[in-house]
């Protein structure tokens, strides 16, 4: 949760030289050479049933595709902490979905805590007077990251039971990297080639990669081997608190006493709608929910 709280701190220094798509280009990148590694190393590599193959075409749309779009350029028009506080909503819009796709059924609690962790996501950007303290279209793109991840999940529940998550997130990262290949080399292959930069400029990047796109997942992947899906998950909930945290102490973000109390409400929402809601069912269907990329 410290690496994925991390990663929205580690994106805002990275676009200080980098534009978005490039920095999430050459974040997969690097990804895709250290897990193809650890996959050879391991000789875990599966052959794709022909079945399967639209799934893994529609999961890389989801995530990484319109998940970093969304996520890269909101996080150019907000902070990283307000950032961090709408994405952590994913868990409870994918239990939306899961009610509505998958007919899952939830106790009151859950359900409470659903429009718990909305008001507070209200609080957090609603000024007193009722406008709006942040752009505007910087909310709205998040919240296309935050409906890419919710349709990640579910189409992530019919692959988890045949593949490995190591061997699934290697291969929505290379299908990312070919996605984003011409939308890198249209939009902003020009940019970076016109931009002076040294080895300290890929740092934030090549951070990105290793601890939030690998080293995160695989932690996480082993926690919920260890602790169970739903305990593990609720750690989900502290990364916005963290990344305030980081933010303020690394990019000199402010934490007013609303932006307290909003986070905190989302928290204690998000908490409320993890609460032994979900029927228990196998138990990879819901490792990679949130953040997985």
């Amino acid at each position: 949760m410290i690496f994925w709280a991390f990663s929205f701190v580690w994106f805002k220094m990275a676009n200080e030289k980098f534009l978005p798509i490039t920095i999430v280009f050459f974040r997969l990148v690097i990804a895709v050479i250290i897990l193809t590694s650890y996959l050879f190393i391991k000789k875990k590599f599966v052959k794709i049933r022909r079945e399967d193959r639209k799934l893994f075409i529609m999961l890389a749309l989801f995530e990484p595709f319109l998940y970093f779009l969304g996520e890269s350029f909101g996080l150019t028009y907000v902070s990283a902490t307000v950032g961090s506080v709408l994405i952590s909503t994913i868990p409870v819009v994918a239990t939306i979905g899961a009610w509505i796709f998958l007919k899952e059924r939830l106790k009151l609690i859950n359900y409470a805590g659903i429009v718990l962790s909305f008001i507070g996501v209200l609080i957090f950007i609603i000024e007193r007077n009722g406008s709006l303290s942040y752009n505007t279209k910087g909310l709205a793109l998040l919240m296309l990251a935050v409906f890419s991840a919710s349709g990640y999940n579910l189409t992530l529940s019919r692959l988890v039971g045949n593949y490995g998550p190591v061997f699934i997130v290697n291969v929505q990262n290379i299908l990312g990297v070919i996605l984003f290949l011409p939308v890198f080399l249209i939009f902003e292959a020009g940019h970076l080639g016109d931009t002076a930069l040294s080895l300290k400029d890929f740092i934030p990047v090549i951070e990105l990669a290793v601890f939030a796109s690998c080293g995160a997942f695989i932690l996480y992947a082993f926690s919920v081997r260890n602790l169970g899906i739903t305990r593990a998950n609720v750690f989900t909930n502290f990364i916005p608190v963290f990344t305030a945290i980081f933010s303020f102490m690394i990019l000199g973000d402010k934490l007013t006493a609303r932006n307290m109390m909003g986070m905190t409400v989302v928290i204690a929402g998000l908490i409320m709608s993890q609460m032994n809601g979900r029927p228990k069912k196998t138990g990879d269907t819901h490792i990679l929910t949130g953040k997985t990329a």
